[in-house]
């Protein structure tokens, strides 16, 4: 080994190494302390981009769900509404059954009968949802102009990550109001009790709106169960994309732990010998004793 005094190779040496471990020990210090064992795109560009797109798919999907559940609180309101208008027209039969019977006294019946109807389109005319009227249209009757859309015309739901429509949900509710139904007070459908006749007449029309009715809580039924999958499969996509993402961004805690105490050895073995090797120009001192 040559002695030499301007240029100690090596202290160089070992200064370059403990540089390089120093290096690795805070990479290793900060993947422990964020968690992540991508912290910059330096650290791995690649699987940073693959992480960043897993990331910016999960938070969709969490609004998509998000979404699906709103449109299942929506038909829930829509169901209770239909729900009364079924036993408002279960009422209505009651009535035209027992006024057609000729014996019957009417006046009392009517004035009931002419409430419920009224009461029909009142419930379909208020049954709104974040001003989206619901089983009824924004011009059918007073109040409704509070209204500025109307599920009897179609609402799409975005319950996918993707703009595709694979990735929607359409939904339309049917009309539910008096006339609609064929059991209202006016116009060329109307129905009333006034007579036997009437009474007869209108309990087949009644008939009708509850069949009518029935087929419209199906569809709304058949809806939240279709959404209810849609839900449970957003949640499964969720927990699959977010395992994903942590593959390639999170750290392995036990490897990063054994990765830093080997770290910390290098550093307090390069400091040692860093101290020896500035202390071996001392020895040709003794070649001028």
């Amino acid at each position: 080994m040559s002695l030499r005094i301007n240029t100690n190779v090596e202290a160089i040496n070992v200064h370059r190494n403990l540089t390089m471990t120093n290096r690795r020990l805070a990479e290793s210090l900060k993947r422990l302390s964020s968690g992540y064992r991508i912290n910059s795109a330096k650290d791995d560009a690649s699987g940073l981009a693959v992480a960043n797109k897993f990331r910016a798919d999960i938070q969709s999907l969490r609004v998509a769900k998000q979404n699906a559940m709103e449109a299942q609180s929506m038909l829930q309101v829509a169901d209770g509404a239909y729900t009364k208008i079924y036993d408002i027209l279960v009422r209505m039969k009651e009535l035209a059954t027992q006024a057609a019977s000729s014996q019957t006294v009417q006046n009392q019946l009517v004035s009931e009968f002419q409430y419920l109807q009224s009461e029909i389109d009142r419930i379909a005319g208020s049954t709104l949802y974040n001003k989206t009227l619901l089983i009824s249209t924004s011009n059918s009757g007073p109040g409704t102009t509070k209204a500025n859309a109307s599920a009897t015309d179609g609402l799409t739901f975005q319950i996918g990550q993707l703009n595709d429509g694979q990735f929607r949900l359409n939904l339309t509710l049917d009309k539910a109001d008096a006339t609609s139904l064929g059991v209202s007070s006016a116009g060329s459908g109307a129905i009333a009790i006034s007579d036997v006749a009437a009474a007869q007449n209108a309990m087949d029309k009644i008939d009708s709106a509850i069949e009518s009715i029935n087929q419209y809580m199906a569809k709304v039924g058949a809806y939240q169960n279709r959404l209810q999958y849609s839900i449970e499969n957003l949640e499964v996509s969720i927990e699959n994309f977010s395992a994903s993402e942590s593959t390639i961004r999170d750290v392995d805690m036990a490897w990063e732990v054994m990765n830093f105490t080997k770290q910390q050895i290098l550093q307090q073995s390069g400091m040692a010998m860093l101290a020896q090797a500035n202390m071996a120009p001392q020895q040709i001192l003794q070649l001028l004793g």
